[in-house]
């Protein structure tokens, strides 16, 4: 990564810091009063004011198909594939139906504000290399989800940084299975060029494409373990359609 090639990117990323802190007092107080729908209502307002800000600012344009096939409302656990660090700030952007927040890797956790900010909007945080912080990390994902709240996971598991997806890892579609709460598959291309392409910050075309929901209310044990497979299919098919020739 060029350091000096960074500094304009790293300085518009700072300014966007400020957005963060959109509503935080409004969310701690629902959070601590245990009103979970005045809680998501300003955790909303946060990730809709910040993604398209961050956007913004860094001239980066986002293209979205199948708006039309979100649910009314929450909880679902979006499920995509990751190109690089910019999902999460597409994401923001384009959800700005209902509330979500994201299983995301522990690191994203200690950076400051950004870290403080994921964690405020009832994130997760998985170690990749511990089972057992995983499996709980789920297990609090779920707890989430039967309160209400909606996710976001990536089941690569790390950044692609670039247009081919890695496989998908078994076992993190039971924050959808185990509540009952539809997911929805999401494809996205063009993230990684915001950073991981070329090593420095910068605007970038966005293209999303959002499927169907999948509803996973009495679903059979075969079809459980046929479901990454299955919705692996349907993101990697969508990615192949952003990717294709106009």
């Amino acid at each position: 990564m060029n350091v000096f090639a960074n500094i304009p990117g790293f300085a518009k990323l700072v300014y966007c810091l400020k957005y963060l802190r959109v509503n935080k007092k409004e969310i701690e107080a629902a959070k601590a009063a245990g009103d979970h729908e005045r809680e998501r209502k300003y955790i909303l307002k946060s990730t809709a004011t910040w993604g398209p800000m961050v956007m913004e600012t860094f001239g980066s344009e986002v293209n979205v198909r199948g708006f039309e096939n979100l649910p009314d409302e929450g909880p679902v656990v979006f499920v995509g594939n990751h190109q690089g660090y910019a999902d999460i700030v597409a994401y923001c952007a384009v959800f700005t139906k209902f509330q979500f927040g994201f299983v995301a890797k522990d690191a994203l956790s200690k950076i400051p504000l950004y870290g403080e900010w994921i964690r405020r909007i009832r994130s997760v945080f998985i170690e990749r290399n511990d089972p057992r912080s995983s499996l709980k990390a789920i297990n609090e994902g779920i707890k989430y989800v039967e309160q209400g709240f909606s996710l976001a996971i990536f089941p690569e598991g790390t950044r692609s940084k670039g247009p081919v997806p890695g496989p998908f890892h078994k076992g993190s579609l039971k924050l959808a299975t185990k509540p009952g709460v539809p997911i929805v598959p999401v494809s996205l291309n063009g993230s990684y060029k915001m950073f991981e392409e070329k090593g420095r910050l910068t605007g970038a075309k966005i293209d999303v494409l959002i499927h169907p929901p999948i509803e996973t209310t009495n679903i059979t044990r075969q079809e459980e373990k046929e479901l990454t497979e299955k919705v692996e299919k349907i993101i990697v098919d969508g990615l192949k359609e952003l990717q294709a020739p106009e």
